[in-house]
């Protein structure tokens, strides 16, 4: 073969070699594993070893919530939101999870109505998704979503008078799911919540995955700044309370830092 014809051989090659990367297979190779909704449906996100319930514009302990609370009478929440970006995770050979979410209700009482991300090791692989619950039932995986680690996300639950409405937006992958619902039976709308979790995973608390830290932005209920109600702020522990597995920062303007710190 002559020099120019294996030189043009090359090039065919190469141009070959960037189309083929260019393809939908091999792309999706780097998209990391998703929630289904096999896996969510045995998730849940009920607050469990709350410390010192009866406490208002104080720091409490539970063993799967970090983050803050705000409380009040029946009827005194009708919307909370929040933004994060979606933490990654990075998976030994420990089966994880973690999530982050807003909700109404679930502090003081069993309603609660939420929707939100996770970043979870199953497997030892990375696996992200979407999801929004309504107590007693379990996790509901959004179906037809992409997560990955660095997305922007916004997490709204509103409460119209009659139904909830629980949206969930992605501004980087560009999709928004949105469910209405009538609620958990004997809602108050009592509390608003921003939260990092260890869910419920068959029953129990899973492990904790290290998710690194988690900065929520925007959190509002009521449309006002989450810090104006002097919101609980909960730390999340062992179930001895001895040590702490996610640590919120302080919160001001709407805006804290979640940090994880033990599984």
């Amino acid at each position: 073969m002559s020099p120019r014809s294996s030189a043009g051989f090359v090039l065919v090659t190469a141009a070959a070699l960037t189309a083929a990367l260019a393809t939908p297979s091999l792309a999706a190779s780097n998209t990391p594993a998703q929630l289904t909704q096999a896996i969510a449906s045995h998730e849940s996100h009920a607050l469990r070893g709350l410390a010192r319930p009866g406490e208002v514009n104080a720091t409490v302990s539970s063993t799967n919530w970090s983050g803050y609370a705000a409380t009040g009478s029946t009827g005194a929440y009708t919307s909370v939101t929040s933004a994060w970006t979606q933490p990654s995770v990075s998976c030994g050979s420990a089966t994880t999870y973690s999530s982050f979410w807003v909700g109404l209700d679930g502090y003081s009482n069993s309603a609660l109505e939420q929707t939100g991300t996770e970043a979870d090791c199953i497997g030892g692989k990375a696996t992200y998704g979407a999801w929004w619950e309504v107590l007693p039932a379990s996790e509901s995986a959004y179906s037809g979503v992409t997560v990955k680690g660095g997305d922007k996300f916004t997490a709204t639950v509103t409460y119209t008078g009659s139904t909830f409405t629980m949206t969930l937006a992605d501004s980087t992958q560009g999709w928004t799911r949105t469910t209405t619902h009538a609620g958990s039976s004997g809602f108050k709308n009592a509390s608003a919540e921003v939260i990092a979790e260890a869910p419920e995973v068959g029953g129990s608390v899973a492990s904790l995955a290290n998710f690194g830290t988690v900065t929520f932005t925007g959190a509002k209920a009521n449309g006002s700044n989450l810090d104006t109600y002097s919101p609980n702020e909960i730390v999340m522990t062992k179930s001895s309370g001895s040590t702490v597995r996610a640590q919120p920062g302080s919160i001001s303007g709407g805006s804290f830092a979640d940090v994880w710190k033990a599984s």
